[in-house]
């Protein structure tokens, strides 16, 4: 297999974090994202959404979209317990609360950089006013993060999770992409001190 990757990128950074904690090696490619390398042709004949990362696998055939690829590592490589849930209820809990991650948190997150930076206007039209707008909820999604782990020890409950994964990847795009503070979030503070003790967190890559 092989990862096509812009490891600074947070998707990217989803699924190395994943692999990391499975403990899985694969070979990487590194696709200058920046730069267009993903919009051409051969790429675009490998990826269906154009973007990275993307997993080939030994087949030949291709998967994109970070949760795809981790769901896919996650069953060709099994292990106790899953990050996706070992019982019906954990799945779907874990199911929930890495979609309101994604939905309320990442995508935001994404559109404030992208539209406040204008980082890739060259190929698609940037608005600054809804960046700041999505910078904005970001912000309010902050505190209900903070009041969930003000009552459970990781995202999704008793168990870390890829839930866990996308709110790091998210907190840490706050503070360096989106000059977010979280000085005023205890938990959220406690909570990124024990992720970032995890040993997938001291690998390299």
């Amino acid at each position: 297999m092989k990862l096509y990757e812009f490891a600074p990128a947070p998707n990217a950074r989803r699924v190395s974090l994943f692999l990391a904690e499975k403990g899985i090696e694969i070979e990487r490619v590194p696709v200058d994202v920046r730069g267009g390398a993903n919009l051409t042709d051969a790429f675009r004949a490998m990826s269906a959404n154009g973007k990275i990362p993307l997993l080939e696998l030994d087949d030949g055939s291709y998967l994109c979209e970070s949760v795809a690829i981790c769901r896919y590592l996650d069953e060709t490589f099994p292990s106790t317990p899953s990050l996706f849930g070992d019982t019906p209820l954990a799945r779907a809990r874990i199911e929930m609360w890495h979609r309101i991650v994604e939905l309320d948190g990442l995508l935001p997150a994404f559109q404030a950089f992208r539209n406040i930076s204008g980082v890739y206007q060259d190929r698609e039209h940037c608005v600054p006013e809804w960046g700041e707008e999505s910078r904005r909820r970001v912000r309010q999604f902050l505190p209900r993060l903070e009041h969930r782990l003000s009552r459970s020890p990781y995202v999704a409950g008793e168990q870390y999770s890829v839930a866990d994964i996308a709110a790091y990847v998210l907190a840490d795009f706050c503070v360096q992409r989106l000059s977010i503070t979280l000085d005023e979030y205890p938990y959220l503070q406690a909570w990124l001190a024990r992720i970032e003790a995890r040993p997938a967190l001291r690998r390299p890559g």
